[in-house]
């Protein structure tokens, strides 16, 4: 296999690190095999998405409710970004804690975030562009946001002017979320 895989504070929460093959002509990096993920305990992934985002946009906290649950698998492309994922699971041993890891364009690093957590992340730079796959279809009727600086869940978060979508800006606080996530 050519990635490492490295548990998180949060231990379903995974980093996965792919090699890079380089030479006179330039680098090649195999990024998604179906297989290897499978081997590691990922679902299968069917949709794949991508944002751009300018320096301090928050995207999230966004999950979705069962039966549309879905896990993503996330990857910088350009820039950067602080990733994160807060566990919603009740009766987790790390119910509303989170965990987060800085990702960018150059590193070769992806952040995979399991069903049952909201996600979210600050892009660091402008011209940020974000690529993850997700285990399930966008649902807008499960779709839920966690208010990205709960204080009771403390996400250390960049020191950045945050900048958000009008949805994420009333988002839930993490003691009226709307889950329905169980461990």
């Amino acid at each position: 296999m050519n990635f490492q895989v490295t548990p998180q504070s949060i231990p379903e929460v995974l980093l996965i690190e792919h090699r890079e093959f380089s030479d006179e002509r330039g680098s090649f990096t195999e990024t998604f095999r179906a297989s290897a993920f499978q081997e590691i305990g990922i679902p299968e992934l069917v949709q794949d998405n991508q944002s751009r985002s300018s320096r301090g946009v928050v995207r999230g906290l966004h999950f979705q409710n069962n039966p549309h649950a879905l896990g993503k698998l996330v990857r910088c492309i350009h820039g950067a970004i602080f990733d994160v994922a807060v566990d919603l699971r009740l009766g987790s041993p790390s119910y509303g804690k989170w965990t987060g890891i800085e990702l960018t364009g150059a590193d070769n690093r992806m952040f995979y975030v399991p069903e049952g957590f909201a996600h979210g992340f600050m892009a660091l730079e402008d011209d940020t562009i974000v690529a993850y796959r997700q285990t399930g279809y966008w649902d807008q009727q499960s779709e839920r946001s966690l208010l990205w600086n709960d204080a009771s869940i403390g996400i250390e978060w960049p020191k950045l002017e945050a900048r958000l979508s009008p949805k994420d800006a009333v988002a839930s606080a993490f003691s009226a979320l709307d889950h329905n996530f169980r461990y």
